[in-house]
């Protein structure tokens, strides 16, 4: 019993310091994710990145002393079983609407955090700082600079013929808004087919996702006759 206890005396502080680096870099990627007001924010990429921290410790550390000739451990068995379960956590965040997944960046956050973490945890300090580094790099510079690329979609439009009067407009911008989707309406005219009343819109449309992924939700919607998928410069060149 004493040797037990002196040898947790002298890993203690080890042990505090690890877990308190643990803090720092995982407080750092939990104030990125709590500035951008997400679900998932300071306090959960915090605690994950302990409770990581915590548990590879006590793989580590937590069964030393009985260690002999006759009893093995396995210290890697701990740390599996993290990784498993912060995919269950970072499941918990993903939200799949309609037509739009969102929550990814957030869950793949929660996955870094805990190997930050578990790479304190195991005293590897230049990896969970490197880790932590890239991390933010990716985040605050490098997402900013994918933005600014020019896109195919910057010169499209989609060409939408719907039933005049019916209130389809109202919901075509409803379906783009909750597929993270800004618009701008570029020309549009009203038409008769067969007696009915059209209106003829050509729109852009900025965002995240392929422009092309707003024709399927669009061509469910009651009155929309046709969707079809254009480039700015060239008006014959449509694709339904």
């Amino acid at each position: 019993m004493d040797g037990l206890i002196g040898f947790a005396t002298s890993t203690t502080l080890v042990e505090v310091e690890l877990l308190l680096a643990a803090f720092v870099l995982c407080s750092l990627i939990g104030l990125e994710r709590q500035f951008r007001q997400k679900a998932a924010g300071f306090r959960t990429h915090v605690l994950v990145g302990l409770g990581s921290c915590a548990f590879t410790l006590v793989s580590v550390y937590g069964f030393s002393a009985v260690i002999g000739d006759d009893v093995r451990l396995d210290p890697s068995r701990i740390a599996a079983q993290i990784v498993s379960g912060i995919g269950f956590l970072g499941a918990g965040v993903i939200f799949k609407g309609r037509n739009v997944v969102r929550g990814l960046t957030t869950a793949a956050t929660i996955w870094v955090a805990a190997a930050v973490g578990m790479a304190c945890g195991a005293g590897m300090l230049s990896l969970a700082v490197m880790l932590t580094a890239l991390h933010l790099l990716t985040l605050f510079v490098i997402a900013p600079l994918l933005h600014r690329l020019p896109s195919p979609d910057s010169k499209r439009l989609l060409r939408i013929t719907y039933v005049d009067g019916a209130g389809v407009l109202r919901d075509l911008l409803a379906v783009a808004t909750s597929m993270g989707f800004t618009s701008s309406i570029e020309h549009s005219r009203r038409t008769e087919q067969d007696g009915l009343r059209l209106v003829v819109m050509e729109v852009q449309f900025h965002g995240r996702p392929p422009v092309r992924e707003l024709i399927p939700p669009f061509m469910e919607l009651d009155g929309v006759e046709r969707v079809a998928l254009r480039r700015d410069e060239d008006p014959d060149d449509d694709q339904s």
